[in-house]
């Protein structure tokens, strides 16, 4: 087997049961006792370990929590067991041992393979192992989603392929249609920001700033608006240093140095130390005069021209008006200028963006009718040989005159995509609406099986919807709870049949009332309750020999010593065993 097989649950203050261990076996288990014994419990605790959601009133009224362990056999590397190991859990000889706990709090804990883990994995895990159905499953097959889940499950990659195909191309279709609504919607406000922009840049271009020019200004008006003391200083300094020629016996300071220097150099042979300052302050001379020579050209080089001050300043004045709109200083503006240019750029790229956007919508539209196409043909295909199959299985479930159809069918709307000439509704799993039609007997009209189906006559197609499946996408164990409501006489007997055939090929629990089918189990657990109304360990017991035949004759006689019944119960497990 592909996923698994439940071998064994213990259950322990769930609901009635107080502590109890429920033994199945790999092919087919019948749990059967009285009504309110807690048979449902087998079915709820199953449920916990699969990830199902907790409940405080699960709790036994007194008891701190309620716990069910459950140990799995399962193959060396299925994919269950792969992703259990990720998790960290271990397994025990061949079973993976998992357990959930839920206390009188509501709150709720997992554990896998003897490690901790999210609630959420378990819930992974059974997607690989075991196919639940009760009555609120029969209820989720009336819509019509689940309906077209089940028919392209059953399609298998005849409808993946274009379906994975189909929802890609449909995300994408999303996100562009998003962009487009986003880009419309905002045009106001995004023509706003264009003409801000275009106006900055404007005012910015008429100006035509330089990097580093509002530094420069900033000098030359200090040194224009001091012109005057400026050239003053610098004469005294020229005086001093290269003499005034208005005053032929004023003393400088080149002059002296000059003296200081022939001085020493009629002496300097006589001392190597007193050489060297002599040539350091032939140094000094030889700067005094170039520093005296710069004074000079400064002074003639300075501009005291009042108009080129007023220029600089009305130049600075059109600098700090930028600088008060785009930022703290020129390099700041300049920086503002080229990301606002950036911008402008973008906007203004808006309408060659929506044609852009536009043009690849229509062809992904295109694109979504041409696999929606293909969708509809492969649901078509498969629909047939899916109706046909359950058809096939209606007619051993006692019900030789029912057929199963579906109805594929498309809503017109201006606003999707163009299928085989017609502008239909698309969603994110293509533009069919699946409906599965049962006309239970010649002359009915084919109806919505939500409509057409009593209670017992939708448990069949529900289980045979299940056999079928059983032979195209298995799963390694099916739990039927209430399958045969409203059933009896022989469509009993076939839905028996029917679940000992899917229980060749998969591990199947029935929870039954029906001893009809009861009898085809290949073990029958009995569950019942003690004196005070809970459910013990010895509580669920495997039946065999004698106990099997008096719990088939109580089921059907309601007494389990009836004779009658006795000698019926004796007829169905000889039925059963034959066709096995």
């Amino acid at each position: 087997m592909v996923g698994g097989v439940l071998e064994e649950m213990r259950i322990r203050s769930l609901g009635v049961i107080d502590d109890a261990v429920v033994e199945l076996s790999p092919g087919f288990t019948a749990v059967t006792g009285e009504t309110g014994a807690g048979k449902t419990m087998v079915v709820t605790s199953l449920g916990l370990l699969l990830g199902g959601r907790a409940d405080a009133a699960l709790v036994r009224i007194g008891a701190k929590n309620a716990v069910v362990e459950g140990r799995i056999a399962v193959p060396e590397g299925a994919a269950a067991v792969v992703r259990a190991e990720e998790a960290g859990a271990e397994l025990d000889d061949g079973t993976l041992l998992v357990s959930r706990t839920v206390s009188a709090e509501g709150r709720s804990r997992a554990h896998l393979g003897g490690r901790s883990v999210p609630v959420g994995l378990l819930a992974e895990l059974a997607d690989e192992l075991v196919a639940v159905h009760g009555q609120t499953d029969q209820q989720g097959l009336l819509k019509l989603s689940r309906q077209r889940q089940a028919l392209d499950r059953y399609a298998g990659y005849a409808v993946a392929v274009p379906l994975g195909k189909y929802g890609e191309a449909y995300k994408r279709l999303r996100a562009v249609v998003t962009e487009l609504e986003q880009i419309t919607t905002r045009a106001r406000e995004r023509a706003q920001e264009a003409d801000m922009l275009r106006f900055g840049l404007e005012e910015i271009a008429a100006v035509e700033p330089r990097a580093g020019e509002d530094v420069e200004l900033a000098e030359e008006a200090e040194r224009l608006g001091h012109a005057e003391a400026l050239a003053s200083a610098a004469a005294l300094a020229h005086a001093a240093l290269a003499g005034n020629p208005e005053d032929p016996e004023g003393v400088d300071a080149g002059t002296l140095v000059a003296g200081a220097q022939r001085a020493l150099e009629a002496v300097r042979a006589h001392d190597p130390a007193l050489a060297a300052l002599t040539d350091r302050i032939g140094e000094v001379g030889i700067l005094l005069r170039d520093v005296a020579g710069e004074l000079a050209g400064y002074a003639d080089d300075l501009d005291a021209d009042p108009l080129r001050l007023a220029a600089v300043e009305e130049r600075r004045a059109a600098l700090t008006g930028l600088t008060r709109k785009y930022g703290e200083d020129i390099a700041s503006v300049l920086e503002w200028a080229e990301q606002g240019a950036a911008r402008l750029t973008e906007l203004d790229g808006d309408d060659e963006r929506i044609g852009e956007l536009t043009a690849e919508r229509d062809a992904l539209r295109a694109e979504l009718g041409v696999l929606a196409q293909e969708l509809t043909d492969a649901r078509t295909e498969a629909a047939q040989r899916f109706a046909s199959a359950v058809t096939a299985e209606l007619a051993s479930l006692a019900m030789p005159h029912a057929r199963v159809s579906f109805d594929i069918r498309q809503t017109e709307d201006p606003e999707g995509v163009e299928v085989g000439g017609r502008t239909v509704a698309y969603g994110p799993s293509g533009v069919d609406e699946v409906e599965l039609l049962l006309a239970p007997h010649p002359g009915a009209p084919p109806r919505p099986i939500a409509k057409g189906a009593s209670g017992g006559e939708l448990s069949r197609v529900m289980l045979a919807v299940e056999v079928v499946f059983a032979g195209t996408d298995p799963v390694p164990t099916y739990l039927f709870d209430e399958v045969d409501a409203g059933v009896g006489g022989k469509a009993a007997v076939e839905i028996g049949r029917r679940l000992a055939k899917l229980a060749k090929t998969a591990q199947v629990v029935v929870v039954t009332h029906l001893p009809q089918v009861a009898a085809f189990a290949d073990r029958q657990l009995l569950v019942e309750k003690t004196s005070d109304g809970s459910v013990t360990r010895s509580g669920v017991k495997v039946l065999e020999g004698e106990d099997r035949i008096r719990e088939l004759s109580r089921m059907l006689a309601g007494q389990e010593d009836s004779e009658a019944a006795r000698a019926h119960a004796e007829e169905l497990l000889a039925t059963a065993r034959a066709d096995g």
